[in-house]
């Protein structure tokens, strides 16, 4: 990953040419921060956090902030319409660079990315980078919070990241600062030939040609100008005006430097704390007089380091074959800066260009960014000189890894400068792994710190201002004579301090040395805070204005010319390298995604999401099973948590290489393109010598420049140097892989954002302890120890133990880190020993007892010990070095620094002299790990990566000393091998032959070890492993072949060949002459077999069987058994009785066995299988004959029992099966026609067993003698049971619709006579209405609380339920289910009469009423039957129940005492039998006609009732039914398709009326029970599905009405009707039939009430007419418009009424008339409607009658006939057959 160091703070920025302003110095959008530019050069300056940024004030946490999220339609993505297309060509690139590979995985190659990046490494490798394109499968979501997401981006410039442009800058900016010191200001750059002269340049050429004196000896100005660009027609004053140019302007600082060079890089060298390392040029530090931190002792520090590294690099170091140097180490406490730009190599000297304003800088003036040109150009020399990177202030941390502190965090922590300042070890830019005490805040939910503390400085006074006191004595300006102030780091020197000495002040401005000379120090200011939204407006607000004018016209789009990528980058470059234009871009780098969120799922946020643990996720990569980063023990940000990075157009990342060379994955969610270039890690050496010759100036001050991501250099300047660079264009949804050591850089072709962490596979290893001896040659802090990683994995910590892979790269290493402790361990104690023994005078004479050897630990002063105790890593990290001394450490004990053994002693840790050092004084000596304990894990870890090879060993021995191996070892060898979890290059041999060997073992068990007693299991098993399906011919092959006796002698043949042993083999060779046994043995037994028994063949069988081979002895022994077994079976079968197909089968089976045709046995079983068949035929026809002959059949069944005839068990049993029917159906016949005679009732047979014989009497064929009899006595007492139905009203019901009507009517007769809870009482309100008024003092009272009492309403005396309303004049609710009034009819404010108080309003009846007298004499008919009837019980209860009730009310019923007081007692009892389902005939006139008289409400007294017909209308039959279907009246006029059917039902209806007349001219002129003696009713009913009523006289229509929905436990619904001003009746005409007038009534001559008289008066008109009775003679007017209608409809229903309707009114009477259109409508066919007749929907108890649909209940109704079109059962033509 790339970590773009930030820099400088916001003061001190810009020149005196106010050129560097660009749109992007404005405040950021996200933030408002002000930056004060000018001022007081002098004043204090301000705090910084650790990257020189200087808050304006204490910042709002990030995460707190919110913004518009960015829209990702808007932007390039993966799998949209707005991604960026993958060029099929590879394009041109400039310098001519070849493009990197790119790959395509598959979705099986996908799935693991470490085997993937192994398989493609080794040709990858050798480009450095490598592209991934992942499967179009592959599509992540993004999962930042868009709208908190906020980050801090870093400014840079284009021109001043490349290497050759900032060199050049800074030396014209030295240049001008020296030239003005000394009077003669460099106002512009001279010009040569009308050209401005690159100084730098010329300074270079001169330089590499040997210089002033050597050019101007060889002449070679002239040359010096064709490299310059002067080239043509040539001067003859070219060569003068280079020299002179170059002796005026270059000569006196060449000179100056030459002089001061050595002095600044000696103070460089102080704040570094040392020499540079490695440097290029010998170390400039010497001895000084002057006050210094060096200078205060002889023995300092930097000079003991300066003598070590000199001596090292001239080959004189006694040390130069030592081992390779301990690369580990860790971060220390890093001290608060206050300058702006610490030096990258600092120590105890601050900066020059610390934070402050230049008084004579403008500051920058902020503009808008859209209306700004991005470019700027340098007015003068001078102006290009100080807007560089020395003159800006500067960030970088000293040792700025490229793991500097992440833009995010700048501002996130301080410590207190007093906190090191004991030691000069401040700390180190790493990430921090593990915490220290009192440093840095962590990020919430990690182990890191939220930034990474700068490097190492000499400590300073921080709480001075810079130019208070001189920077080398550290004294006042008053103490030591005048202090000069540098005018560009106002840092301040005192004359006498100066080399040379000052004794004058300058008059002008002074710049000091360092500033002449230069730091190197540059790095990136830190930029604005943006959301993802804003950064994208202000990146595609950039872009647009600076190829606004750039891009030419193109006719073809009539516009200007897209930007390419090609455009791009070519402008990058060229940008680059321009010295002149200056382009500022900001870039969003190492935003942590512990603090920000990353852009993959992860497992603590999208826990459900399957990318949350893709192995290709960022999150999930570096800490793979095979990445050995998991043995690290913390996270690290930026290398095992990913980094994220938010670029723009131009924005670009350096020339670096990762942290510890390990391997990056880069990956772009989205936005525009990104250009890398990559160098192989073989070319890193060439890259590095490339990149210090051709910016030596930079090296000579920052040798560590590569390691801090700030420099470019061309790739064509690369390509000169014999460096191969590589490109290539990633895109949104494609990764990027860098391999080890690989340097890469790249820039940005638009707005986008990738995300990037570290991984390293075990190859990466050895590259990672290159990487960290490289650190640590340059004194820089590593990410993490590379020996505790190693010495993690070789403890299995984290992980499930070592694996071998882990073993396999762990061992070298391992390996390596042991030999070179061990060295350094033993180098150290060597002159530990030394010292002792030679240099300390207490005891020369005696040895040294050190403590190192368990001996003498009072007398060694070295402090030693053995802790394997984690300590934070500031504790193991060499103060020099900076490298983690993990295995051991060295500690001054005063200071508390902490060397590495290979610095320990030599390098001054405190004022101690170097001998007091070694001897350890006051310092310890620790060891985590014990050289034995080193030593054992070495060695375990050794031995599980030689595993697979002394496995091997083991193999190639087993061989080498049998030359036929036994098996069982193989096998244990082969079990052993596989259990290693690594590929042996043996294992697929040995498995291959042990499998062979296991197979023949296999194959073989099959001829041995089978026994005899599991024979015939043993056959199934083998029949079911090889055949498949049986009858195949390739199994049946195969069973044969491997049955085959010759495979034992193959198998043996073949063991000899393979060559190993095994006990099977001398099994084998035994059965093998056990078979040989065998089949001399029975040959013997086959030559004499009519001599052998059953059991003696028997057992030689077995034993042939047993060998589970095909032996031909075996199968002749066989058959000679089989013959040998039916022989025996047919000589028992022959007295036994047995079936045909059993006598088929052992024929067959004899024939099978070959037993001859002659053979006694086999032609007896002949014959009797022909007497079966003769038998069985016979059966067969009486059976299927159309009458049974039952005597032939009893022949037959005898015949073939004495006989034994085989027979078919099933023919046999159907002929006993008809005999016992027949048998048992006369016994029942016989007995019942027996019992029915019986004079006893009680002792005749029940009506029910009767009917249960008759059924099974009609499934025979012939019925038994006496059921005729039986039948006939049936038919009379159905004819019982139909005169019930038809006085019930049922008469087309089916037979067993009596006993359950009956049922029903004792159940409801229950409660309308009951006498006992049911009293006459006032009208009482409903349960949830309010309670009625109190009854008078001397009436009974009910009590609600008494359980037997119930309130009861309505003429069906049950309780609340449903709706209900009340009648105005009695005040009784009724129940709106018994009246048929549907709830939507009824309306609050309707008034209602009920039938009890108006006997005008007709009450619904479901079924005809019985009178008790007729019911009475249909009981007296019962004992004349010939069964008992079941409903006999039933009608004695009813019949008992309305006796009793009538015998109580009769007191009620006498017409002289009855008196107005029982006015109400009487309506009482009227309403309880009203809603009885018999009738009382006598009490309901007397009770209508004293209601009538005591409160009369019609205008007439009521007709007397002496039948209670069904209101219910006849059904239509289907055949009515489907001709209104088609809307048709006659059956002729229906489609073709459906006329079939019509005349189906047409007939049968013909024939049901045809019945009909049978039974009504068998039942003769005898009236039945209940028939009504007035005639038939005249009056219409109103439907139940009508709302219309009679108005009650004297009520107004307006009157209340109260309709109430119950509420209590039994009410199915509560609604209450609405209210409305009409009554719910209507006043409608009642048609009285003045034949229905009682006899009580006076003659009225004006149609009133006749008395019938005569025979017929108990006839009704019906009878009379269809008896032949005129009605004229009889006192009816049939000639009466009301009396014709009726006529016509009553004769119309047969022929012969049709006649005699004829015979009354004339042959025309059907043609026209109305009566027509009648019949026709109810009676198409003529076939009649009963109009009595009711159904079983009776049983259904007032269910739903109220909440019918007003469609459903819709009636057909034409001249007063009707009938309902919603039912569709019951009344069909085959009922009609009951009548």
């Amino acid at each position: 990953m790339v970590s773009v160091p930030s820099a400088g703070g916001l003061a001190g920025h810009g020149s005196a040419g106010a050129s560097s302003t660009t749109a992007n110095a404005r405040c950021s959008p996200a933030t408002a921060s002000t930056a004060t530019h000018g001022g007081n050069a002098k004043s204090k300056a301000a705090p910084v956090n650790s990257n020189g940024y200087h808050p304006p004030k204490q910042q709002v946490a990030l995460s707190s902030m919110k913004s518009a999220p960015l829209n990702l339609s808007s932007v390039e993505r993966r799998g949209q319409p707005t991604a960026c297309k993958e060029p099929v060509k590879k394009k041109s690139r400039p310098h001519g660079l070849q493009e990197a590979p790119t790959y395509h995985p598959t979705e099986e190659e996908w799935k693991e990315p470490f085997e993937y990046v192994k398989k493609i490494a080794p040709e990858a490798r050798q480009y450095g980078i490598a592209k991934i394109i992942p499967p179009d499968s592959w599509n992540p979501d993004f999962a930042i919070d868009m709208e908190r997401f906020h980050f801090r981006t870093r400014k840079q410039e284009l021109n001043s990241v490349d290497g050759s442009t900032r060199a050049n800058i800074s030396y014209l900016d030295a240049l001008g600062k020296f030239h003005k010191q000394q009077g003669t200001n460099l106002t512009r750059l001279p010009y040569v030939d009308k050209k401005p002269l690159d100084l730098y340049r010329l300074k270079k050429a001169v330089e590499a040609r040997g210089g002033f004196d050597k050019v101007c000896k060889l002449k070679k100005w002239a040359e010096i100008g064709r490299d310059l660009g002067y080239s043509g027609k040539i001067m003859s004053s070219l060569s003068t005006s280079l020299k002179n140019s170059y002796q005026k302007w270059l000569c006196p600082y060449e000179d100056y430097l030459r002089i001061a060079k050595p002095s600044v890089h000696q103070q460089l060298e102080l704040e570094q704390g040392g020499p540079f390392t490695p440097s290029p040029a010998p170390s400039p530090m010497k001895r000084s007089n002057v006050h210094t931190p060096s200078g205060l002792r002889s023995e300092s520090p930097a000079r003991h380091a300066t003598d070590a590294l000199q001596a090292t690099m001239n080959g004189q170091s006694k040390d130069a074959d030592r081992d390779v140097p301990m690369t580990d180490a860790s971060p220390l406490a890093a001290p608060q800066q206050t300058s702006g730009f610490t030096a990258i190599n600092s120590g105890g000297f601050t900066a020059v260009n610390s934070g402050f304003t230049s008084v004579n800088r403008t500051p920058a003036a902020p503009t808008d960014s859209k209306g700004a040109t991005p470019t700027k150009a340098f007015a003068t020399p001078l102006s290009s000189a100080k807007n560089t990177p020395e003159y800006r202030p500067s960030g970088l941390g000293p040792a700025a890894l490229k793991r500097q502190l992440s833009c995010d965090s700048l501002d996130s922590a301080k410590k207190d400068s007093s906190t090191d300042k004991d030691d000069g070890d401040a700390g180190s830019s790493r990430r921090s792994k593990r915490l220290k005490k009192d440093t840095v805040p962590t990020v919430a939910g990690s182990h890191m710190s939220l930034f990474r503390p700068s490097a190492p400085r000499i400590p300073r006074d921080e709480t001075t201002v810079p130019g208070e006191k001189c920077e080398q004595c550290g004294r006042g300006g008053d103490e030591s004579g005048f202090l000069l102030i540098c005018e560009s780091c106002d840092h301040g020197y005192h004359g006498a301090c100066l080399d040379p000495p000052l004794k004058v002040r300058p008059e002008t401005e002074w710049n000091c040395p360092r500033c002449l000379v230069g730091d190197g120090n540059y790095g990136f200011e830190e930029g604005g805070l943006y959301s993802l939204k804003q950064f994208q407006e202000k990146a595609a607000a950039f872009k647009q204005n600076y190829f606004e004018n750039k891009m030419p016209f193109d006719p073809i789009l009539n516009c200007l010319r897209p930007v390419t990528e090609d455009d791009v980058e070519q402008e990058f470059w060229r940008l680059v390298a321009d010295i002149e234009e200056t382009i500022e871009v900001e870039y969003g780098a190492d935003i942590h995604c512990t603090t920000h969120g990353s852009g993959f799922p992860t497992i603590e946020k999208n826990p459900d999401n399957p990318y949350a643990t893709d192995p290709w996720n960022l999150n999930v990569l570096p800490l793979h099973p095979d990445s050995l980063f998991r043995h690290i023990k913390t996270d690290i940000s930026g290398m095992t948590v990913p980094w994220v990075y938010v670029g723009m157009i131009f924005s670009t990342f350096c020339w670096h290489n990762e942290d510890h060379y390990s391997y990056s994955a880069n990956y772009q969610h989205f936005g525009a393109t990104k250009t890398w270039y990559g160098i192989p890690g073989d070319d890193a050496e060439k890259f590095e010598n490339a990149m210090r010759e051709a910016v030596p100036e930079l090296f000579e001050t920052q040798p560590d420049l590569l390691f801090q991501l700030v420099t470019l250099l061309t790739p064509e300047q690369l390509k000169k140097a014999g460096v191969r660079v590589f490109a290539l264009d990633q895109r949104a949804g494609q990764f990027v892989i860098t391999f080890p050591q690989a340097y890469h850089a790249g820039f940005n072709h638009g707005f986008n954002f990738n995300e990037a962490v570290n991984f390293a596979p075990s190859d990466w290893e050895p590259y990672g302890l290159a990487g960290v001896e490289r650190l640590q040659a340059f004194r820089r802090t590593p990410c993490f120890s590379h020996d505790e990683l190693l010495w993690t994995a070789a403890e299995g910590i984290t992980s499930d133990g070592l694996t071998i892979q882990t073993a396999r790269w762990l061992a070298p290493a391992l390996d390596r880190i042991h030999r070179r402790e061990l060295a350094q361990r033993k180098e150290f104690i060597d002159k530990h020993n030394f010292i002792a023994n030679h240099l300390d005078g207490r005891r020369p004479d005696q040895g040294h007892r050190c403590t190192l050897n368990a001996e003498g630990e009072e007398e060694c002063p070295l402090e030693f010990k053995i802790d394997d105790t984690d300590v934070p890593e500031d504790e193991y990290a060499c103060f020099y070095c900076k490298a983690f001394s993990y295995l051991s450490r060295f500690r001054c004990l005063k200071t508390g620094r902490v060397l590495c053994l290979l610095h320990a002693g030599n390098h001054p840790c405190c004022e101690a002299p170097e001998s007091d050092r070694y001897l350890g004084k006051e310092h310890a000596l620790y060891y985590r790990k014990s050289e034995e304990v080193i030593a054992s894990t070495f060695r375990k870890v050794e031995d599980k990566a030689h595993l697979p090879e002394a496995w091997e060993e083991k193999y190639e021995k087993l061989l080498d000393e049998a030359a036929t191996p036994s098996l069982k070892l193989l096998r244990h060898l082969l079990a052993e091998g596989e259990k290693i979890p690594y590929e042996l290059p043996s294992l697929p041999v040995l498995k291959e032959f042990v499998d062979r060997c296991n197979h023949w073992v296999e194959e073989a068990t099959n001829y041995t070890v089978r026994k005899q007693q599991n024979r015939r299991k043993n056959e199934k098993a083998w029949q079911s492993s090889l055949r498949k399906s049986i009858g195949s011919a390739v199994q049946d092959q195969k069973e044969r072949e491997m049955r085959n006796v010759d495979n034992i002698y193959r198998l043996l043949k073949q063991a000899e060949d393979i060559g190993f042993e095994s006990p099977e083999i001398s099994q084998l060779q035994e059965r093998a002459e056990a078979i040989k046994n065998f089949q001399n043995t029975a040959k013997q037994v086959l030559d004499r077999r009519q001599t052998q028994t059953i059991d003696m063949v028997e057992e030689l069988l077995d034993e042939g069987q047993n060998f589970n081979v095909d032996i031909p002895e075996v199968e002749e022994l066989s058959r000679v058994l089989d013959q040998l077994k039916w022989t025996e079976k047919a000589t028992s079968s022959r007295t036994v009785a047995m079936t045909l197909t059993d006598v088929k089968d052992l024929i067959e089976e004899g024939k099978r066995l070959e037993i001859p045709v002659y053979n006694d046995h086999l032609a007896f079983f002949i014959e009797q299988l022909t007497a079966g068949h003769a038998w069985e035929k016979k059966a067969q026809e009486l059976i299927q004959a159309d009458s049974v002959h039952y005597a032939q059949l009893q022949a037959l069944s005898d015949r073939a029992r004495s006989e034994l005839l085989p027979v078919s068990p099933d023919t046999l049993a159907a002929v006993d099966q008809i005999l016992y029917k027949q048998r048992e159906a006369h016994r029942q016949i016989l007995d019942l026609n027996e019992r029915s005679k019986h004079p006893d009732i009680r002792q005749r047979p029940k009506y029910v067993e009767v009917a249960e014989v008759m059924k099974k009497i009609e499934e025979l064929q012939a019925k038994p003698s006496g059921t005729l009899d039986l039948e006939k006595e049936q038919k009379r007492h159905e004819d019982w049971m139909r005169k019930g139905k038809k006085l019930f009203g049922k008469t087309n019901a089916p037979l067993h619709i009596l006993k359950s009507h009956m049922d029903y009517v004792l159940d409801r007769n229950a409660d309308c006579f009951d006498i006992e809870l049911d009293k006459p009482r006032v009208p009482a309100e409903p349960q949830s209405r309010e309670p009625s008024p109190e009854v008078a003092d001397g009436e009974a009272k009910q009590s609600w609380e008494n359980r037997n009492f119930r309130e009861v309403f309505c003429i069906c005396r049950r309780t609340e339920a449903g709706m209900m309303i009340e009648c105005e004049l009695c005040h009784e609710w009724y129940h709106g289910k018994c009246l048929k009034i549907a709830r939507g009819k009824v309306k609050e404010d309707d008034k209602y009469t009920c039938p009890i108080c108006d006997w005008r309003v007709k009450i619904p009846r479901d079924a005809a009423r019985p009178k008790l007298e007729d019911l009475i004499a249909w009981r007296d008919e019962i004992p004349g039957l010939p069964f008992q009837p079941e409903e006999e019980d039933v009608l004695n209860d009813i019949i008992g129940t309305a006796q009793r009730f009538r015998d109580h009310i009769a007191a009620y019923c006498n017409p002289v005492l009855a008196t107005a007081s029982e006015a109400e007692t009487q309506r009482f009892y009227l309403r309880k039998i009203e809603g009885a389902e018999i009738l009382l005939a006598y009490e309901t006139n007397f009770f209508r006609q004293q209601v009538h008289k005591w409160s009369p409400v019609a205008p007439e007294p009521p007709p007397v009732l002496e039948s209670s017909k069904s209101t219910r209308k006849p059904r239509p039959t289907k055949l009515q039914k489907m001709l209104a279907q088609y809307g048709v009246d006659d059956p002729d006029d229906l489609p073709e398709s459906v006329k079939g059917k019509a005349n189906s039902l047409k007939r049968k209806a013909l024939n049901a009326e045809a019945a009909a007349a049978v039974h009504g001219a068998s039942s003769g002129t005898t009236t039945s029970p209940g028939a009504n003696p007035y005639g038939p009713t005249g009056v219409p009913f109103f439907s139940r599905n009508s709302s219309s009523q009679p108005q009650t006289p004297g009520l107004s229509i307006s009157g209340n009405a109260h309709v109430h929905a119950s509420h209590g436990p039994d009410s199915a619904t509560s609604s209450h009707a609405r209210s409305g001003s009409n009554s719910i009746f209507k006043a409608d005409r009642m048609d009285l039939d003045p034949t229905l007038q009682s006899p009580y009534f006076a003659h009225d001559n004006h149609g009133g009430p006749q008395l019938l008289v005569g025979d017929t008066a108990s006839m009704s008109l019906e009878d009379r007419l269809l008896r032949g009775f005129p009605g004229d003679e009889e006192g009816v007017d049939l000639h009466a418009p009301a009396n014709r209608h009726r006529a016509l409809e009553i004769l119309g229903r047969t022929e012969e009424g049709r006649r005699q309707a004829e015979e009354i009114y004339g042959r025309g009477v059907w043609g026209g008339s109305s009566n027509s259109r009648d019949r026709d409508v109810n009676d198409p066919l003529g076939i009649g409607v009963a109009e009595g007749d009711g159904d079983d929907s009776m049983f259904v108890d007032l269910v739903n009658e109220d909440d019918d649909d007003e469609g459903e209940r819709k009636k057909v109704v034409e001249n007063g006939s009707s009938f309902h079109l919603e039912d569709e059962h019951h009344n069909t033509a085959s009922s009609l057959l009951d009548a």
